[in-house]
């Protein structure tokens, strides 16, 4: 008999995002976490996450699947900074096994920042990270001063 986790238990890992899926972020340690907008919709047949963290100034729609929300205005930074560094480190944690998705409005501001927030725990210096999610996920993200700068002291 072996210590296989049952398919639907949810300690059991996850297949992983596509590499070359739109919106995939691969981190430094081999991770892979997709960044979206919400106003964009999932493409038909696109795979869904098993955990979300949304980035938003008000409380996002009900999905079918675990998410966690983040008050965090567009353009700005998240409303209560301790609770977004323990929702980004359990984040990151869990794209170790599970597809995790970072998503806000656009997907490019408040998504890039945490996404760069994630290459910091991964790893990347933080003087770095906003150029490396520029480079592997949207040259476009992170989009203000003071997100650049929440990231550096990350």
């Amino acid at each position: 008999m072996t210590d296989t986790p049952h398919p639907t238990d949810p300690r059991r890992p996850q297949d992983p995002w596509h590499p070359t899926d739109p919106g995939v972020l691969r981190l430094p340690s081999g991770r892979l976490v997709r960044g979206r907008g919400l106003r964009h919709p999932l493409p038909p047949g696109a795979p869904t996450p098993s955990y979300a963290l949304y980035l938003l100034g008000r409380q996002p729609p009900p999905v079918a699947w675990e998410f966690r929300w983040i008050r965090w205005p567009d353009f700005r930074l998240p409303a209560d900074r301790a609770d977004a560094r323990v929702a980004l480190t359990e984040a990151w944690e869990r794209a170790a096994r599970e597809r995790v998705e970072i998503a806000c409005g656009g997907g490019r501001g408040r998504t890039g920042t945490a996404l760069a927030c994630l290459a910091v725990l991964d790893g990347v210096p933080a003087e770095e990270a906003v150029a490396y999610v520029r480079a592997h996920y949207d040259r476009r993200a992170v989009e203000t001063p003071w997100q650049r700068r929440y990231v550096r002291g990350f």
